[in-house]
């Protein structure tokens, strides 16, 4: 484990080319794109999912994470997490998942390694005034292998944490410790005073390793819910978070790009050296059927 101080993480604009974001990822395990999406993208998504985040509560919502301390932490208590955004905003369905500098960055981590991705989950999380910091984690932990195959294994997701509101070091911004994700020991990680803050403006985004470690900070303010969509992609052989097939209208589906079905499950994954995965009768699911 490394005990150095974290250094910056890295500012790029959304024109930079993707080589130069990619870079920046593999050297430093995260890097904020500037400007990913527009204040009006923001304002519209926020728009749409702001009724459905009023009707939820905060903290766990499942007998199995209401028992586990850790994941009553991981939650947090004052923190609100809402799921199922691709049904709920048009604004995310249509431009959010459509973003091409995410899907070249996609393209560039997992088309050599595992042929194809898609969609892990997308949450609009809320971390109100008077939330304690988040423990730290690695987003590859949902896949237990992946600790165990150590820094230089393909990745399992990365992350795009977009920035709803103004992200401060007081209202909750995302800590992160740079370069964490070439520790070789994966199961560690690390202590708070190593991460730094990943304060951003409204639409800005911390495009994060699925190795890197980092946890939502403390809102210590009075007055600030630091809001942020975590937007996570995986290669295709893993089993995503959210099964948007059983949660996504197929009326929604068929106004959506097939680019953006196959991110959700409606269209079949090729991977590479394979026959295929979420195939129909050993065929490609090549439309939404009835």
């Amino acid at each position: 484990m490394s005990t150095t101080t974290a250094s910056p993480i890295q500012r790029l604009p959304s024109t930079s080319p993707p080589s130069e974001i990619l870079s920046a990822l593999r050297a430093d395990g995260a890097v904020i794109i500037k400007s990913l999406f527009s204040p009006d993208q923001i304002a519209r998504l926020n728009a749409e999912v702001q009724p459905s985040m009023d009707k939820i509560s905060p903290g766990s919502k499942r007998p199995l994470s209401s028992s586990d301390p850790f994941l009553l932490a991981f939650h947090g208590n004052k923190t609100k997490r809402l799921n199922g955004v691709v049904g709920l905003s048009a604004t995310f369905r249509n431009e959010i998942l459509e973003n091409d500098l995410i899907h070249s960055l996609c393209e560039a981590i997992y088309l050599e390694d595992a042929g194809g991705y898609w969609l892990n989950s997308a949450q609009v999380i809320d971390i109100h005034p008077g939330s304690v910091a988040q423990p730290l984690h690695r987003d590859q932990w949902q896949f237990p292998i992946f600790t165990h195959a150590g820094p230089d294994a393909p990745e399992a997701s990365v992350n795009f944490v977009v920035a709803l509101t103004e992200f401060t070091n007081d209202n909750g911004a995302t800590r992160v410790l740079p370069k964490s994700h070439t520790w070789s020991d994966l199961s560690e990680n690390g202590t708070p005073e190593q991460t730094i803050p990943a304060e951003m403006a409204v639409g800005d985004a911390c495009f994060i390793s699925g190795k890197v470690v980092h946890g939502g900070g403390a809102n210590v303010t009075t007055n600030q819910v630091r809001r942020a969509m975590t937007l996570v992609f995986q290669c295709s052989y893993l089993t995503p978070e959210e099964a948007y097939p059983f949660l996504v209208e197929k009326e929604v589906v068929r106004t959506m790009s097939e680019r953006a079905q196959r991110m959700i499950g409606f269209r079949s994954q090729f991977l590479k050296d394979s026959p295929g995965v979420w195939k129909r009768d050993y065929a490609a699911v090549d439309e939404v059927y009835c």
